[in-house]
């Protein structure tokens, strides 16, 4: 039993209806840890892009090291210092916010490369012709810079989307249940692992399609050019 429902281990077919709802239960978390930690991934990533980037070596360095450092460290490293350190300091966080964050933090690393590319793709020409017509950087930024990068970045985010949600397992080891820990724990307690971990494959696979093929949606509706300049 698990979540208050019992399964059924009479035959093969009977085991993976009654184990199914369960799944679905961790495919659930596995899908809300993965748009949580690439929502923080995407912020955190847009921000360390954007202090990479300033003229100000002070400023640059300090990014560019931390990116670096975040980067070439395991994700369970990083899970493990925000689960079992940040307590330390009064910072106590559930287990499934704490396994988000960490997803967001590694992939923030990952996204930051992809917003400097796409930023840098933006011909400086564009940019210098807007301030000799003195608009302000924020309207810089939002009407030439940002339309023109977005959509040449999106189907590189969308990979990492996709990366994020297949590290999901990792959180499992800080107890949180997404797909593949339900597994587990079932194939644990009815030591029958080959119907649960096919079915997860399964789910996975129809989670990495939709997701691809939410990310091609994208792509081929937003313009490549950007927006026109009003």
């Amino acid at each position: 039993m698990l979540f208050g429902i019992h399964w059924n281990t009479s035959s093969d077919g009977a085991f993976a209806a009654s184990i199914l709802p369960i799944l679905l239960h961790g495919m659930l978390a596995t899908v809300q840890a993965s748009i949580v930690g690439f929502a923080i991934a995407l912020a955190l990533g847009l921000a360390l892009a954007t202090l990479k980037s300033s003229r100000l070596r002070l400023v640059s360095w300090p990014a560019r090291l931390l990116a670096e450092f975040i980067r070439d460290t395991p994700l369970l490293v990083q899970l493990f210092f925000l689960y079992y350190v940040l307590p330390d300091y009064g910072i106590v966080l559930p287990a499934f916010l704490t396994g988000a964050l960490a997803l967001g933090v590694q992939y923030s690393a990952y996204t930051s490369e992809v917003y400097r590319a796409g930023l840098e793709s933006v011909p400086r020409g564009q940019i210098e012709a807007a301030r000799a017509l003195d608009l302000m950087p924020a309207r810089i930024f939002s009407v030439i810079v940002l339309p023109q990068a977005v959509p040449r970045i999106i189907p590189a985010l969308g990979n990492y989307l996709v990366s994020i949600m297949k590290d999901v397992p990792v959180l499992s080891v800080v107890s949180v249940l997404e797909m593949l820990n339900v597994a587990k724990i079932i194939g644990d307690r009815t030591f029958n692992y080959l119907i649960p971990l096919s079915m997860v494959g399964g789910l996975y696979l129809v989670l990495t399609i939709a997701a691809s093929a939410g990310v091609r949606y994208l792509d081929t509706r937003l313009p490549k050019r950007g927006l026109p300049l009003r």
